[in-house]
């Protein structure tokens, strides 16, 4: 083992994918990215599919069964065992609060039983960290970051991988989410974002003028759930009509199509807005909804557009995984070691800014809704 190098543990258990990989890079007081040894996702999407959305009890009891055999296997992968470990890190925030204690109560064992630094990572920011990890020699920061998961739709002035500013997020709805509850109305699989895209390959993208919430609203802000609605509205009928709908197989590959380009219309603008406040001229992308073919096409297209270098990892480090708390080699050089008492925070918090809570971003009035 080189000795001018570490070698690091990172466990993700924030919502329903458990995760361990093994990261090398240079050892404080030395600075740069850390290379990925191995990454190990455990995947829990058949054990939530039934109920088209993520049951935290079972997230939960999943985790307490894979956490062990994933850490297990990332050290197989790697080629190394715990003596070789330097640092455990693990995501804390934010997250569902049974998940995340999981991988914190693995993290705080093996540091506690091994004497090694433990440091506490948020996923949001691991989700943009990704985006340096994926380019190691390329400077990714300072950027705007846009996290699009199934749980966040947030936009962020990035100065550095530890100081990221909330510029503004969604009101309801996150993207993923709305893609969850679409594929749910649509009676495709779990999780919805790969079936909604799927079907909407063979649906006409223009059959239906679905809302497009705060397109042209100065506000950096996103709106989700009044396209969810207009959706089911176009499925069932204004009342809602009650009882089994079965609509053809050609009507729901164009509901598919509509919504898939509504969401990513919507996801386009506001990007592009924060780009021209800023001022910036690289974008990172993170989160699951990242993974999307058109969705990745369209910013791609966007950002040449404007002379903006783009970063978007590859698409295994899109989803949730432990890789990307890489940035805790960051955290390391600044001496942000966390004690062994810390506890797990579930929800958004502002990354960069220790604990402090993100407060409601709810304009006092509604956003516009463009078709």
């Amino acid at each position: 083992m080189d000795p001018s190098h570490l070698i690091f543990l990172a466990i993700e258990t924030t919502c329903d994918e458990t995760g361990a990989a093994v990261l090398e890079g240079p050892r404080p007081p030395a600075t740069g990215v850390p290379r990925v040894l191995s990454s190990v996702v455990a995947s829990q999407a058949s054990l939530h599919q039934r109920f088209g959305g993520v049951v935290p009890e079972i997230a939960s009891r999943a985790h307490v069964q894979q956490v062990l055999p994933m850490i297990d296997e990332a050290l197989r992968r790697a080629g190394i065992t715990l003596k070789d470990l330097g640092m455990i890190a693990v995501a804390t925030r934010p997250g569902l609060v049974g998940a995340l204690v999981v991988g914190l109560t693995a993290a705080k064992t093996l540091a506690l039983a091994l004497d090694l630094p433990l440091i506490a990572v948020d996923h949001l920011e691991g989700h943009l960290y990704a985006c340096q990890l994926a380019n190691p020699e390329q400077a990714v920061y300072p950027c705007v970051g846009l996290v699009v998961s199934g749980g966040h739709t947030s936009l962020y002035h990035c100065r550095g991988p530890l100081h990221c500013e909330f510029l503004g997020g969604t009101m309801d709805d996150a993207a993923g989410e709305a893609f969850d509850k679409v594929a749910s109305l649509l009676s495709l699989g779990y999780p919805g974002g790969p079936e909604i895209e799927r079907v909407a390959r063979a649906g006409d993208p223009s059959a239906f003028a679905f809302p497009r919430s705060c397109l042209h609203d100065d506000r950096p802000v996103f709106s989700f759930s009044g396209l969810k609605t207009a959706v089911l509205y176009a499925l069932r009928g204004p009342n809602e009509e009650r009882g089994v709908v079965q609509p053809s197989p050609a009507l729901v590959a164009d509901l598919a199509a509509s919504f898939q380009e509504a969401v990513i219309d919507v996801l386009v603008a506001k990007t592009r807005q924060a780009l021209e406040k800023t001022g910036l001229k690289r974008l990172g992308v993170g989160g699951g909804v990242a993974a999307n073919t058109l969705f990745r096409d369209r910013i791609a297209a966007m950002t040449r557009e404007r002379g903006v270098e783009l970063f978007i990892p590859p698409l295994s480090l899109c989803t949730d995984n432990a890789a990307m708390a890489g940035i805790a080699l960051a955290k390391l050089a600044a001496g942000e070691v966390s004690a062994l008492d810390i506890d797990v925070t579930a929800g958004l918090v502002r990354p960069g800014r220790g604990k402090e809570r993100v407060e409601e971003q709810r304009p006092p009035a509604a956003c516009a809704v463009e078709s």
